[in-house]
């Protein structure tokens, strides 16, 4: 019954205008008025949000909903685990899969795998490291905190826009739709690492109103349509493990790439468990 519910819910999502939508969930998540405060808090009650962690735990403090989705947390909430061999979490999360990524195919769901080379764009140098490597992918919920951090210090070396639809990302409509995640908007982050190149991959989603990175501010929506690689290899962009790398304005999924590297996943990890930043998850 949930997936006839989740395929028909799926049909009906694929045919609505994705960036009308989330072009006019941009301007009214960026509303600034006292009139939005009985929303906040109603949104704060639904989605059951902790600001005690946050930096400004008074709901008064946020002038618009963006304000409240990409909330700062106070630094003592999240502290650093395990040592430099540690992988950490990128975000605060539900685990949607993880593994081993076989002849570069990625599992997305049950029925479901799509291509290293076609999240990336169609960049075969840039998924060559990752044929045989292991993938993680995390869900963001309306409730979670909405920035995404280093899972280990690394130097960026390349960053892609890629146009797309905007698909919702919920479980049910993932489980529903084939290659979501490679047909997806998405910004691409790419680094050199101690354990050889990391891709980040931050996933668009219908009422994402913006993507945005620590160096390049606001990537999403895009002035065009077409692909963008931008190299950054001349540039000394040097990210410590655990600091912030983007945030999304509202909510959406991260995909982490890592090389075919002696790698093993905590045994705490499964799917739909919650992953916090700066979590070791792997080492």
């Amino acid at each position: 019954m949930a997936d006839t519910k989740d395929f028909l819910l799926a049909q009906i999502l694929s045919l609505l205008p994705h960036h009308a939508i989330s072009r006019l969930t941009h301007r009214l998540a960026r509303w600034e008025s006292p009139r939005m405060q009985p929303l906040l808090r109603w949104f704060i009650r639904r989605y059951k949000l902790d600001l005690s962690e946050a930096v400004q735990s008074d709901p008064a403090a946020y002038p618009s909903f963006n304000a409240l989705f990409t909330r700062a947390l106070r630094p003592e909430v999240r502290p650093l685990e395990g040592d430099e061999d540690s992988i950490l979490s990128p975000a605060d999360a539900l685990v949607s899969a993880f593994g081993t990524i076989e002849a570069g195919q990625v599992f997305q769901a049950k029925g479901h795998e799509y291509s290293v080379i076609d999240l990336l764009g169609g960049f075969a140098d840039l998924a060559e490291p990752f044929q045989n490597g292991r993938y993680l992918t995390v869900y963001l919920s309306p409730r979670d905190y909405h920035r995404m951090h280093m899972p280990v210090s690394g130097r960026l070396t390349t960053m892609l826009h890629i146009p797309g639809r905007l698909f919702s990302v919920a479980p049910g409509i993932v489980a529903q739709t084939p290659r979501l995640y490679a047909r997806n908007e998405r910004v691409v982050a790419c680094f050199d690492t101690d354990i050889g190149p990391i891709a980040m991959a931050l996933i668009g989603a219908i009422n994402v109103g913006s993507i945005e990175t620590v160096w390049a501010g606001e990537i999403t929506p895009p002035a065009g349509g077409r692909i963008s690689r931008i190299d950054y290899s001349d540039q000394d962009i040097t990210l410590e493990r655990g600091a912030e790398m983007g945030r999304f304005n509202l909510g959406s999924s991260v995909i982490l790439l890592l090389p075919d590297c002696p790698l093993h996943f905590d045994s705490k990890l499964a799917p739909q468990a919650f992953v916090r930043i700066r979590e070791a998850i792997a080492r």
